[in-house]
């Protein structure tokens, strides 16, 4: 059976405790919440960061202390740092790549959210990408649109990226990419049109998550993400429990799929990363 990484994410920039009181906001409590899905079979951790308040935070202190503890309480899992911009500083966003964390998400162009417009202009997506190659980071490619696929390959022209990103189709933000199933026929084609040795994976927002994991693990997708920050929810009824019961219901649907959960070192070997 081919293994699947599964990618939780834990936090995001949104979600806050009154919508579901299970999103960690401080760094013991996102460790917390990553080692129980470590526990339960996730193997990459996309970590963003708050403030006190609940607000997004850009505090290097904040990443090391969820990145020191996730080394230590889930060994082997890949810990990939958000650089993304809502509610963020521009200048700040890459505050955190000093740490050297296996991963950062890189978005590689601009898109329009429902209530603002996330920026990434191109001297600053140059600078983030130039960074995660300083620091021997790993990008995930962020695709909102397919035009930002073709905006990796201009970074990749330029030396700013090596030929085997982990590409990342985000569907179900409105404005932005719709869930769609026969989206995932083509944008994978493309990706690896653009870039033969890439990998990927597809994540759904809010009630479109389980639908999107299923088809991408009929398409061979590398890997399958889940977590509070793009869905609180396991049902219309209930918010969930945890990140790790969000896990959980990954790991069947992999099962169901006749694929197996990847081990840590499975993951690595995936995506290239030592």
């Amino acid at each position: 059976m081919k293994p699947v990484i599964v990618a939780v994410a834990i936090t995001g920039s949104v979600p806050r405790k009154k919508d579901n009181p299970a999103v960690p906001i401080t760094p013991a409590e996102q460790v917390e919440s990553t080692k129980q899905a470590y526990e339960a079979g996730a193997t990459l951790a996309h970590i963003h960061v708050r403030n006190d308040d609940e607000t997004p935070s850009s505090d290097p202190q904040r990443f090391a202390a969820v990145y020191d503890g996730i080394r230590r309480h889930c060994p082997g899992m890949i810990v990939q740092f958000s650089t993304g911009g809502r509610g963020r500083d521009p200048s700040r966003r890459s505050s955190s790549l000093f740490l050297k964390p296996d991963m950062a998400s890189l978005a590689t162009g601009s898109v329009n959210f429902p209530s603002i417009v996330y920026k990434n202009p191109t001297a600053l997506v140059e600078d983030l990408a130039s960074k995660m190659m300083e620091n021997g980071i790993k990008p995930e490619i962020e695709v909102f649109d397919l035009s930002h696929l073709h905006g990796a390959r201009r970074l990749a022209d330029r030396g700013l990226l090596d030929e085997r990103p982990h590409v990342q189709f985000v569907m179900g933000i409105q404005n932005a990419l719709p869930a769609q199933e026969h989206l995932l026929d083509m944008l994978p084609t493309e990706a690896r049109l653009l870039f033969p040795a890439c990998t990927w994976t597809a994540a759904g927002i809010g009630r479109h998550q389980a639908e999107v994991m299923g088809w991408a693990l009929t398409r061979g997708a590398d890997a399958v993400r889940t977590g509070l920050e793009d869905n609180i929810r396991i049902s219309k009824e209930r918010v969930a429990n945890s990140n790790a019961e969000l896990v959980q219901v990954v790991t069947e649907a992999i099962a169901r799929h006749g694929r197996r959960v990847a081990t840590p070192g499975e993951a690595r070997q995936i995506l290239g990363i030592p």
